[in-house]
């Protein structure tokens, strides 16, 4: 964990995983989806807004090394502007893609209690999906409240409230390259 002088906020104070670990990680795990999807086309599925860096970067990641991805987008939301989740999930935004008949990746920037990966799960398995698997950036496996583990994992991490890197705290540092702490978060 490297400290850094020059956060953008007094409270940001250690890096958990710098830029270029970031990028060695999400290299590995496209490596493993393009070996488990082969050269057919599948569908992979951001959940917004967190996830959006890391799907991209997964995506290009994917493409070099052949795979077949298309992009779709859904928006769901279960924090609400707080630090944790409020226990239920709502749908915002649905895919525009149809489903039916796909492979599917869902895409996540944490797997926190669970709760949005499986009614995404759910949702797709309901519009006909053939198969879904899921890959998050950071797993938070202290905070599970239903029984629910992703396919593919970038790193598993303790209970404490991460941003950069996709990640925010109301719609602040998502542009970080890098993922750090924040504590405490700050009050809006």
């Amino acid at each position: 964990m490297t400290q850094s002088p020059s956060f953008p906020h007094p409270d940001l104070n250690r890096i958990l995983f710098s830029a270029d670990q970031i990028q060695t990680r999400i290299h590995e795990l496209a490596d493993t989806i393009a070996r488990d999807f082969g050269q057919e086309e599948f569908l992979c599925v951001s959940i917004m807004k967190g996830s959006f860096i890391f799907a991209a970067d997964l995506l290009r990641s994917l493409s070099a090394r052949n795979a077949q991805p298309v992009l779709d987008f859904i928006t769901l939301s279960s924090y609400g502007g707080e630090t944790s989740s409020r226990g239920s999930v709502s749908l915002l935004k649905g895919l525009t893609l149809p489903v039916a008949g796909s492979q599917v990746l869902i895409i996540d920037d944490i797997l926190d209690t669970g709760r949005t990966l499986q009614t995404a799960s759910h949702l797709l398995y309901e519009q006909g999906a053939t198969q879904v698997r899921t890959c998050v950036l950071l797993d938070k496996p202290a905070r599970r409240s239903v029984s629910f583990e992703a396919d593919y994992c970038g790193f598993k991490i303790d209970d404490v409230f991460i941003i950069g890197y996709g990640l925010d705290f109301n719609n602040r540092f998502r542009h970080l390259p890098y993922l750090t702490t924040l504590t405490p978060p700050p009050i809006p």
